[in-house]
């Protein structure tokens, strides 16, 4: 290293030595400005003590600090092949921005993928396909207990906050849902102006810190609620449990973030910190969780109402489901969120570590509800990772009526998965508060964008499903969808899951299920 270093440098100065004698008297200034510069940093790196690599190799060793900034970049555009990238490959990413143009998405040639390696999931299509039909499904969302039901997509935007996101974003994803007739989710950090602007459906998402309907001490505030919940732009509510990227921690915004209007969204105090605690303080026991979501209900006039989650233990969804069956009314929809799904911050961790995944928290969910006899009751959503049609089929095969995406449609506004959020510095306007750095983002031809992709994506679900020899979502069954086991196995759906029969936990329950059933209390979160 010593040897090559020595080599570079003699090299660069020559080169600089006979640049200078041939232009001229000036260019011998430049040249020693340039190396009275150099000395000073060479001085800086050798006498600092925070990097041992300048220590050891001053000025040459910035090098390395480039190289790092510059490597996702790098890995992005140069390196990485078109289907393994993470979170989304590029397939996936020039699959969105396609739809989002109007440009059909197709490609040449065949599969780039492994058909037969070991975890890859295909859908089975049938000899004789039907037609496909000229509405596209709709999922009915309000139990016996509604009295506002709402009619859903079959692809909604998921939970993001005004503050995660930037004004002009949340301005074009809500246009987008105008226009495209589905639903966006304000993510727990309040209802702000934005999303009144353009008149979209709105999911209004409540979490641990109750923004937008909260006491000065944090606590739930019913009035506001009530005053907020009665919006007609408001068609559902949801009281956010956990979220998958991060499940079973709270949030914090720093004091520097919580600016006017932010404030004025959350209902908190202008340039003090803003917290999310991890628990919610309204409830503690399932009973209590049941309870206070029909309370929810009832002061929105009865509009939908529901929770999300991301699954951790069994016995947690069976000790809900019991609570429902105690208190004699259930949420109108369930939304699960799987481990895989995004967010503007979290720590690698519980980012890569904790929570089920949205296949085996659907599977939970749409099996507990099912052995209860509450299924024909409740919606399941499923958030985590949906892009592509294929994804939609595959949620509603694991007991999904709908589905959710976050990223997907970040980036039909224009996100090129900078993996930046949490810094302020996005790019392409999308998760900042920066001015300068916004208006990058046009709303008018952003939420056209929004709109065509849900619209392609949705349209290519149902076609896929017509393939299949499905009309309708309800139609299909586990043995649809199948997972290679190894390069010689695969097994459906069907086969490879335990698929609880109505009512079956409270007559016989299987033994794969009776411990988790028998621990579950609906007096406690905590297995008995």
């Amino acid at each position: 290293m010593g040897r090559f270093l020595l080599i570079t440098s003699t090299l660069i100065v020559l080169i600089a030595v006979a640049w200078a004698a041939a232009v001229g008297p000036w260019a011998w200034w430049v040249l020693v400005a340039v190396v009275l510069a150099i000395v000073g940093v060479a001085a800086y790196d050798l006498l600092q003590r925070r990097h041992s690599i300048l220590r050891n190799y001053p000025v040459v060793g910035h090098l390395r600090f480039l190289l790092e900034t510059l490597r996702p970049e790098l890995q992005q555009y140069f390196i990485e092949r078109n289907w393994d990238g993470r979170p989304f490959d590029r397939d996936i990413r020039s699959l969105v921005y396609e739809r989002a143009k109007g440009i059909h998405g197709e490609l040449a040639f065949g599969t780039e993928r492994d058909v037969n390696s070991a975890g890859y999931e295909f859908l089975i299509h049938s000899t004789a396909p039907v037609a496909v039909p000229d509405q596209t499904p709709r999922v009915q969302v309000g139990g016996p207990d509604c009295a506002k039901p709402y009619s859903m997509a079959l692809l909604n935007v998921s939970a993001m906050s005004f503050g995660s996101l930037s004004p002009n974003a949340v301005r074009a994803l809500n246009r987008g849902a105008e226009l495209g007739g589905f639903a966006h989710d304000t993510g727990e950090g309040g209802i702000s102006d934005y999303h009144l602007e353009n008149g979209g459906d709105l999911v209004w998402e409540i979490g641990s810190g109750y923004f937008g309907a909260r006491t000065d001490s944090g606590d739930f505030d019913p009035a506001q609620f009530a005053d907020q919940s009665s919006r007609d732009q408001v068609k559902c509510v949801s009281l956010k449990l956990s979220q998958g990227a991060k499940p079973g921690i709270g949030g914090v915004l720093p004091a520097a973030k919580v600016n006017a209007e932010i404030a004025r969204t959350r209902g908190v105090p202008q340039g003090e910190k803003c917290v999310s605690p991890a628990a919610h303080s309204v409830f503690s026991t399932p009973v209590e969780l049941i309870e206070f979501i029909a309370r929810m209900r009832e002061l929105s006039g009865g509009k939908p109402t529901g929770f999300k989650l991301c699954v951790g233990s069994r016995t947690d969804v069976l000790a809900i489901c019991k609570a429902m069956l105690e208190v004699g009314t259930a949420p109108d929809f369930i939304i699960v969120d799987g481990s895989e799904g995004g967010t503007g911050a979290a720590p690698l961790e519980y980012e890569d570590h904790v929570g089920a995944p949205l296949t085996d928290g659907l599977l939970t969910v749409h099996n507990a509800l099912f052995g209860t006899g509450l299924r024909d009751r409740i919606r399941v959503g499923a958030s985590g990772k949906v892009a592509a049609g294929n994804d939609i089929v595959k949620r509603l095969i694991q007991g999904a009526d709908y589905t959710n995406s976050a990223r997907a449609m970040m980036m039909a506004v224009g996100c090129i998965q900078a993996q930046i959020c949490h810094t302020g510095k996005c790019p392409v306007g999308v998760t900042t508060q920066d001015p300068k750095r916004q208006r990058a983002l046009h709303v008018g031809d952003k939420s056209e964008r929004v709109r065509n992709y849900q619209e392609a994506t949705v349209q290519q679900a149902v076609e896929i499903m017509a393939s299949m020899g499905v009309s309708d979502p309800s139609e299909l069954s586990p043995q649809q969808l199948h997972r290679n086991l190894g390069r010689n196995e695969h097994l459906s759906y069907a086969e490879l899951y335990d698929w609880l029969e109505p009512g079956e936990l409270l007559t016989q329950p299987p033994e794969s299920w009776s411990r988790d059933w028998a621990r579950a209390d609906a007096g406690t979160f905590r297995p008995v």
